[in-house]
Parts: structure tokens; sequence; C-alpha cells
């Protein structure tokens, strides 16, 4: 019988997933909006970046992809960017908070 894939592994995933410029994961910094997992094990997850220019976009997705598609059990993986709501520091984590100071 096939894994079962909760959205639980998949935001632990997500937290080894981090910004390039900021030292925090990708989960704690707010820019995960969304993770569904389907009866197939399929895995989608809407995030956004901490700004819609930001350069490493392309690489955050990869990675968040990438650490998606290592969790047991995964099938497939669908990453979509979005920024609708745009992303605010208000999103941040009170641990991350901790950690960045502020």
């Amino acid at each position: 019988m096939p894994q079962t894939v909760s959205s639980d592994n998949v935001y632990e995933a997500l937290k080894t997933v981090y910004d390039p410029e900021i030292p925090v994961n990708v989960v704690d910094l707010g820019l995960i909006y969304d993770v569904q997992v389907d009866d197939n094990n399929d895995v989608f997850v809407q995030m956004t970046l901490t700004f819609p220019g930001c350069g490493m976009g392309p690489h955050i997705a990869q990675q968040a992809e990438w650490a998606v598609q290592d969790v047991e059990g995964v099938e497939e993986v669908n990453i979509e960017l979005t920024f609708d709501p745009p992303w605010s520091p208000d999103l941040i984590s009170e641990e991350a908070r901790a950690q960045l100071g502020i």
C-alpha cells in the first residue's frame, strides 16, 4: 500500500527551502500560501516571493519542488507562484521574527 502523504509532511519538507538572501525558511517567512495533497499523493503548493521581481524566484520554486518531490509517497508536484495577495512581513512567523531580530 502506498505511503499516504499529508500536508504536514509537505510543510516539513518546505522548511528545508530557504530564500538565499534571508536566513529563514520559506514556511517561516510566510511564503507558502496553500498546500493540497490529493488522493493520488499529487501535491499542489501555492507560494509567493518577498517581492514580485525577485530574481531568485525560479530558483526558490525549483528548490521547493525538489524538496516536496523527496517526500516519501509523493507522485506529482505542482508549484504555483502567485503575488495575490502580495507578501508582507506580517506573514513571518514569531520564531523567524526572533531569529531576524524584528
